[in-house]
């Protein structure tokens, strides 16, 4: 992966709004990557500094082995899951 695709997912993650969400795919699609997946892996790799925890799977859940402290961090900023999702329709952002 190129660095510029780097910083521009890296960039689109840090602009999703406190009480909301954005899928993998949404980022992927925003920033240009070719798959989901490449998200994954910034967030994997590079994403300590920022709020990965609002970027969820294409149901709405988040990653199974972070579940517990993103729901959590995700629930202190107003964004309710209904179990272990969270509704899409109501808190997914649109990105301007």
């Amino acid at each position: 992966m190129d660095e510029e695709l780097h910083e521009r997912i890296r960039d689109v993650v840090a602009s999703v709004p406190k009480g909301t969400v954005a899928t993998y795919g949404d980022v992927a699609k925003i920033a240009g990557a070719s798959t989901p997946r490449l998200v994954g892996r910034v967030l994997a790799e590079d994403g300590h500094d920022l709020p990965w925890h609002r970027v969820l799977r294409a149901d709405g859940t988040p990653a199974p082995h972070l579940a517990r402290e993103q729901l959590a961090r995700l629930r202190a900023e107003g964004v309710l899951a209904e179990g272990r999702r969270v509704d899409l329709r109501r808190y997914r952002w649109r990105a301007p």
